[in-house]
């Protein structure tokens, strides 16, 4: 005995003394246990052992005396129901913490999923806002269409007033514009006209009359 404590040493685990228990894979009996509870748990299994005792009785009754093996209050069968009723319950137990556990899991994976949906969601929300805010200071389509009308139009009535100037311009100068192409002056006229306007002092046709008259009037000849 002093040998054996001599070589023992501190710095080494002591191997487990005692009876080694036998080892399973838990997955494996959970599985099992699993399937049996599942099994309980259908309406065949019903059907089937309300047969079986019913044929029970039967035999146990109705069957010759040295042929029957459990007689009556039938104390075999109830011992047989006992037994199952003493493992249909762990089992049933073990199979709904099996269960328990999976919905566990699958609850901390839909809430992991849910937080990265929101987290995703408020990120969208932000860019959706961004996108916005950008958008608010970028010409549109109809905002450009609006501005090109408005430029046509205010180039349009920069032309015609410039070329009203011109030809009250070429008025007061004493000569109808383009009069160096061969078009008769102000002062001019045709012949046989005494040097008056074509038509008795109407202005020709190809110009304004409003213009005509307002410039001809401010020059001091009196209007026809």
């Amino acid at each position: 005995m002093a040998d054996q404590r001599r070589t023992e040493r501190l710095d080494q685990p002591r191997e487990p003394r005692g009876v080694k228990l036998p080892r399973f894979d838990p997955e494996a009996f959970g599985r099992w246990s699993e399937g049996i509870a599942r099994g309980m748990g259908t309406a065949n299994f019903i059907v089937y052992m309300t047969v079986v005792i019913a044929l029970w009785f039967g035999w146990n009754t109705l069957a010759p005396a040295e042929l029957r093996f459990d007689p009556y209050t039938f104390t075999f069968l109830t011992l047989v129901l006992s037994l199952q009723a003493s493992y249909a319950a762990p089992l049933i137990l073990l199979a709904q913490n099996r269960q328990t556990d999976r919905d566990r899991v699958a609850l901390e994976e839909d809430r992991r999923r849910a937080t990265m949906q929101k987290a995703d969601t408020e990120y969208l929300a932000r860019e959706v806002a961004a996108l916005r805010i950008a958008l608010g200071e970028v010409a549109t389509r109809d905002f450009l269409r609006s501005e090109l009308a408005r430029l046509a139009e205010e180039l349009d009535a920069a032309a015609q007033r410039r070329q009203k100037r011109e030809l009250r311009q070429a008025d007061r100068a004493g000569g109808w514009p383009g009069a160096g192409e061969g078009r008769p002056g102000i002062g001019e006229g045709r012949p046989g006209t005494g040097g008056r306007r074509p038509g008795g002092g109407e202005p020709p046709l190809d110009e304004p009359r409003d213009e005509w008259d307002g410039d001809y009037a401010r020059d001091g000849h009196p209007e026809s």
